[in-house]
């Protein structure tokens, strides 16, 4: 029996849907593993397809498709290093997220998830066959146990596998960000560990799709829960793993163990990786905004710069009489800073048009939130102009907060293909500005330095709709609204929990009202990253259509 085992764990980035390039991307990485004299080379969960990739895997000819590519991996890869791939597996008439180990010049063992999860952004209950409480495989004379992401947040399958023989486990996990999740990885890891007295490696992937981040930051604990491996957050990395057989059975040889990054960090860099692979996943290569001196647009071009490089970014300043002299400075000192292009596009020409044609419809009637939103559309036509005549994407810039209470107009400010900003309250982008003022990473594409004026930072928010215009003229200010927000959207509070938690309850009522009657908007507006559990997309579904308010 062999005294060493050596791994290479492949932590990449997959595209839903591009099976051939996956498939590409594992072969690559089999042959560096065969380089290194590697046993068994390590793809994460349902790599073959990409993931998350929702119903397009019950398409029959998608898993076929991606079955016989697995299965040609196995052929090309024969002569060598068996090879561990996520991927869709049909038989016997059902549809299995399955782990394949191709060794021999075929697949020559299948773990099958037994756990779906079926919350948060998951639905795999709807998509996938649970499989059964199953074995190890076995790679020369080493048994290996694999359960399959969601299966080892659970004690039965680990259990099992250690109790038929497993030496090890190996994790296969396609495990999107959010908040302080890593945290709660390693403490259901641990565990793991503690239970069945084996050393663990856990291999996440890495990259965007849609709305969620693969973070990455594979590892590995050896019995007793010692950390003996840390991978990089987000980046991709292949590392080759050695295991030695001691008396007591195997134990991960000490190896890289690189520096988590701090929670501001992490949220930044999911903002910019999403965009980033959005980008990149979907062909488009340069993005526009609308850039209105305030602290929104202001971060939303920072992020757009970081992830794709200033030259492929364009700022847009659309004034209207009631834009201030401050904001015009503001807006062009942060995209020089930036070395973004800066064109400035008025609209009064146009938005006079606009009123010239319904003055005979809107005669005699009261000026108001009518004209207000003219100027929004106006400016999302415009945008939308541009991005059709140049070929570039517009970034839409409403803050979680907006989002949350509608205070963004629908086919106007909305308007546009990703929002990086979705998912961040409007407390949290006031730090996100001064982190990145502060910070500055190699994985950012824009300059070093405070890029985002402070002036930005540090005036009051306005929409400037109309003369002396404030957000708190028709919102809480934003340290109560944030609050509000957390406990209703992402803990789903009652109102008496939040009037039993010191808020006005008719300020409790007037958000909880606001939240409900924005569904609408929600439900049309653009995907953005994903960094809490509470993030408005497939982490909260709600009917569009609802009378219902909490009577508490």
């Amino acid at each position: 029996m062999a005294d060493t085992f050596r791994i290479t764990l492949c932590q990449l980035n997959p595209t839903v849907g591009e099976i051939a390039g996956n498939a590409a991307l594992a072969r690559d990485a089999w042959e560096q593993g065969r380089a290194a004299g590697a046993d068994l080379v390590a793809l994460p969960e349902m790599f073959i397809t990409g993931y998350n990739a929702q119903d397009l895997v019950v398409k029959p000819v998608f898993h076929k498709a991606a079955m016989a590519a697995v299965e040609q991996l196995a052929k090309d890869c024969a002569d060598g290093p068996a090879l561990a791939i996520g991927g869709p597996w049909f038989e016997d008439g059902c549809l299995y997220n399955a782990y394949l180990i191709c060794k021999g010049g075929k697949v020559a063992s299948k773990a099958l998830k037994h756990h779906l999860p079926n919350e948060t952004v998951f639905d795999e209950v709807r998509i996938f066959n649970a499989g059964p409480l199953g074995g190890p495989y076995s790679v020369g004379n080493t048994r290996i146990g694999s359960p399959i992401c969601e299966d080892a947040w659970h004690e039965d399958v680990a259990e099992t596998l250690a109790e038929t023989g497993a030496e090890f486990l190996l994790i296969p996990n396609g495990s999107p960000y959010y908040r302080d999740k890593f945290e709660t990885r390693l403490n259901h890891m641990v565990s793991r560990v503690v239970e069945t007295g084996l050393p663990l490696i856990y291999l996440n992937m890495v990259g965007g799709q849609d709305d969620q981040v693969f973070d990455g930051a594979s590892f590995a604990l050896n019995p007793g829960g010692g950390l003996a491996l840390q991978m990089p957050a987000f980046d991709t990395a292949i590392v080759h793993v050695d295991l030695e057989r001691g008396t007591d059975g195997w134990r991960v040889k000490d190896g890289v163990k690189t520096a988590q990054p701090d929670t501001w960090e992490q949220d930044y860099r999911v903002m910019v990786q999403s965009l980033r692979d959005y980008m990149g996943k979907t062909g488009f290569k340069k993005v526009l905004l609308g850039m209105s001196g305030g602290i929104d647009s202001a971060i939303v071009a920072t992020i757009a710069t970081d992830a794709l490089g200033a030259e492929n970014v364009r700022c847009v300043m659309l004034p209207s009489e009631y834009t201030s002299k401050a904001s015009l400075e503001d807006a062009e000192a942060c995209a020089n800073a930036l070395g973004c292009r800066y064109d400035y596009v008025p609209i009064a020409e146009g938005r006079e048009a606009i009123t010239n044609t319904l003055a005979p419809l809107f005669a005699g009637l009261e000026e108001g939130l009518t004209e207000e939103n003219i100027q929004s559309r106006l400016r999302g036509l415009l945008l939308m102009a541009m991005s059709n005549k140049f070929g570039e994407m517009v970034l839409t810039t409403g803050n979680k907060s907006e989002v949350a209470v509608g205070y963004a107009t629908i086919y106007g400010d909305m308007a546009g293909g990703y929002n990086p900003i979705k998912d961040l309250y409007k407390m949290r982008v006031f730090e996100t500005c001064r982190w990145r003022n502060a910070n500055h990473r190699d994985w950012m594409m824009g300059p070093e330095g405070a890029v985002i004026p402070d002036n930005i930072i540090t005036k009051a928010p306005s929409a400037e709709l109309r003369d002396d215009q404030k957000d708190s003229d028709s919102l809480p200010d934003y340290p109560v609204l944030d609050a509000l927000l957390e406990m209703l959207v992402d803990n789903d509070a009652s109102v008496a929990d939040c009037v039993a938690a010191g808020f006005d309850r008719d300020v409790v009522k007037k958000v909880e009202h606001l939240i409900y009657i924005s569904e609408y908007k929600r439900f049309q507006s653009a995907p953005g990253a994903r960094l809490t559990k509470g993030a408005f997309w497939l982490d909260r579904r709600y009917p569009i259509v609802n009378r219902w308010r909490d009577p508490s």
